[in-house]
């Protein structure tokens, strides 16, 4: 996956999440999981975005760079 597919990815989850949190009237048990599973999502694609990035300044081959899961990317502290 090249870097502007994955900003393209990012836009299209950021759309689908913002829609989300505008909705009136609270979102129902389905909706709320599902917003949780953009923000993992959006969480492992830009970490994807920065390995490829390194990878690239680095001398790198960012087509190395792998998607890491859910549980180590949650993880990451600012």
């Amino acid at each position: 996956m090249e870097n502007d597919e994955i900003l393209e990815n990012i836009g299209s989850l950021v759309e689908e999440e913002r829609s989300l949190r505008q909705r009136a009237g609270g979102l129902g048990d389905e909706e709320r999981s599902r917003l949780a599973e953009l923000e993992v999502r959006l969480d492992q694609c830009w970490d994807l975005l920065r390995q490829r990035r390194a990878k690239a300044e680095f001398g790198e081959d960012p087509d190395t760079a792998a998607v890491r899961p859910a549980s180590e990317v949650e993880g990451y502290r600012s």
